[in-house]
């Protein structure tokens, strides 16, 4: 059985737009987080590759989780990798959720249904544009989200995000 996996990273290190346009609202009254045992092994992954770089963790974040989510999953009903989708790019997807972000970065791929996940690690390692988004010291939170098709493909999004700071 092959078990490629293709990926796209896309950095964005563009300010915010001013907080008067931002999404309002502070994080307490932020959905719960459940990840899925397969959304758990990945930040895991992510966060030991972090930390051979002595780089901080990164925390799952409700918002970020629901962005990567949705964007598998339109992957997956599309059948296409792509960083903008129906006109939409990371940071349109990330502003409109209301999450209120400073930068924002996102790795995408897409393989074999059944693959292991440490194979989409492993290429986003390879590569040096993913390689800097998961060792991007200042990424503090992260979504994950993992989608699969009837045509047997998995797509994989992984959002990265530095908070703007509230005051």
């Amino acid at each position: 059985m092959r078990r490629n996996l293709a990926c796209l990273g896309f950095l964005v290190l563009l300010p915010a737009p001013p907080p008067s346009l931002a999404a309002p609202g502070e994080k307490k009254g932020a959905p719960k987080l459940q990840l899925s045992e397969n959304e758990k092994k990945l930040l895991e992954l992510i966060n030991k590759e972090r930390a051979r770089e002595k780089q901080p963790p990164l925390v799952a974040d409700p918002v970020l989780c629901k962005v990567a989510r949705a964007h598998s999953a339109n992957m997956a009903r599309q059948g296409e990798m792509r960083h903008v989708l129906d006109g939409k790019n990371p940071l349109d997807r990330v502003r409109d959720a209301g999450y209120d972000y400073l930068r924002v970065g996102e790795n995408i791929g897409v393989g074999e249904d059944g693959a292991p996940l440490e194979d989409a690690v492993k290429g986003w390692m390879g590569s040096p544009p993913h390689r800097e988004n998961i060792l991007q010291r200042r990424f503090q939170e992260t979504g994950i989200g993992i989608a699969r098709n009837d045509k047997g493909e998995t797509y994989y999004t992984q959002v990265f995000a530095i908070p703007r700071k509230r005051r």
